[in-house]
Parts: structure tokens; sequence; C-alpha cells
């Protein structure tokens, strides 16, 4: 069944608002088809405009992907080159196909390492789809949960040593000093290749979120297993510490 013919199925009122996927497995999935890792990594570019195609045709309003983390740095010189490479490439190559599809696109995660060049134009590229009311694509890019965090409080300080803002420091404050300040919490995170941790990602903000793990490899999963999650989601009891 194309997942479009799924859609129906869909409760509108009980969406998830917010879902972050931890896209795991290029690399063995290169390795299980004999090929390169770079392949694998090319081949998860397309899982990724399929599922951001049916997050938009679900009517997700915020989608999250963990694209390179702050610990993927430790990768070999190589690696690490074609990834930022390729994650550029194909953020200038799909930036008008976005815009066209009324998705917001914009990157989330520390400018350290960078190139400063690098962040200009993921910058730049972005800001073409910042008018747009669709779907809001945020990439993790140079990510790390702890890391966001730090620099929250790092921010915070300095604020309130300058008079910006005054003590106590609340969970709300915290939230509008994060990268993802202004979005919803996580409601639901995905994680593909049969991993099951959070992996240093967005930790503070899926705190109440609901987990789907799958050991399908990032590059096979499909738009149909990506509505199955959401309507296992769908399906669960969410009380939030709460009793009905």
């Amino acid at each position: 069944m194309n997942y479009k013919e799924m859609l129906p199925e869909l409760k509108k009122e009980k969406l998830p608002k917010h879902i972050a996927i931890i896209m795991d497995g290029n690399g063995r999935w290169a390795k299980k088809n004999n090929t390169k890792r770079v392949n694998g990594h090319r081949e998860g570019v397309t899982a990724l405009r399929r599922i951001v195609e049916a997050a938009s045709d679900a009517g997700i309003k915020v989608l999250t992907v963990y694209a390179f983390s702050t610990e993927n740095w430790g990768r070999s010189k190589t690696e690490v080159s074609y990834l930022l490479k390729l994650i550029m490439d194909s953020l200038i190559k799909e930036i008008d196909e976005l815009n066209e599809n009324n998705v917001r696109i914009q990157f989330i995660g520390t400018k350290e390492k960078l190139d400063e060049s690098y962040n200009k134009k993921v910058m730049q590229t972005c800001k073409k789809s910042w008018n747009n009311s669709g779907l809001k694509l945020n990439i993790a890019m140079n990510y790390g949960g702890r890391k966001e965090i730090t620099d929250a409080f790092n921010e915070i300080h300095d604020d309130i040593i300058t008079g910006k803002i005054e003590a106590p420091i609340t969970e709300n404050l915290i939230n509008n000093y994060l990268y993802t300040a202004n979005f919803p919490d996580v409601d639901l995170v995905i994680r593909t290749s049969g991993e099951e941790r959070l992996s240093n990602f967005l930790i503070w903000q899926s705190a109440y979120a609901e987990f789907w793990f799958t050991k399908t490899l990032w590059p096979d999963f499909t738009a149909e297993e990506f509505i199955k999650a959401i309507m296992d989601y769908q399906n669960r009891k969410r009380r939030f510490g709460r009793r009905k």
C-alpha cells in the first residue's frame, strides 16, 4: 500500500506536532550492499527526501533530523569532508523544490569547527525558504544535546550579568535559549537500524517523547514505515506523569 493511501487513516487531532528522527544505518547499509560508505550516505539523502514529502503530506508541523553530531568529528577526515560536502550539495540541490512545497528549512547546532564560509552559505540558502508556512524542517548539523544546553546556560549567564534578564532561571527561560526556541517539544522520536538510544539528540526536548524503533537501515526506511510509526504513536496513551 502506498503511503498516500494510508493518510486518511491518520487521526488529524492526534498528530504529533514535532517528530525527531535519528537517521542511523548508512554505513551498515553500504556494508550490507557491498559498496562504499559514501554510497550509503548518498542513499540516506534519498531516504530523507521521501520522508520530508510524507511528513508534509501527513500534516506534521515540525520535523527534526540528526544529520551530523558533534561526535561525528571523530570519524576519518575523508568521511567527515564527504559528509559536509554532501549536506551542503543536497541543500543547494533541494532548496527550490522545498520552496515549491512550502517547506521552511533551517539548520540547528553549533557553528564551532565549521568554516565561516560554510555557515554563511547554509544561512543564505536556508533563508530562501523562511517565508514558507508549511512543514518546518530542522537539520541538526554539528549538533549535540549537551552542547546545546551548555550554550544555553552560558548565554543565560551572560544576559543576567548584563541585566538583559533577571533570575530565577525557569524551564521556559531555558527553552527560549535552546537551538529549538519557538518549536514545540518532541512528541515522537524515530530511530532506525535497531539501535535504541538517544545518542545526545534533543535530550531536553524529548523529556516526554514517545519512542519508535525499527531495525530497518535508514537508506531503506520508507514513507509507509514512517506513517506506521505515526499510527503507533496515535494508539499510545500519553499521561505526562498524571492520571486520568
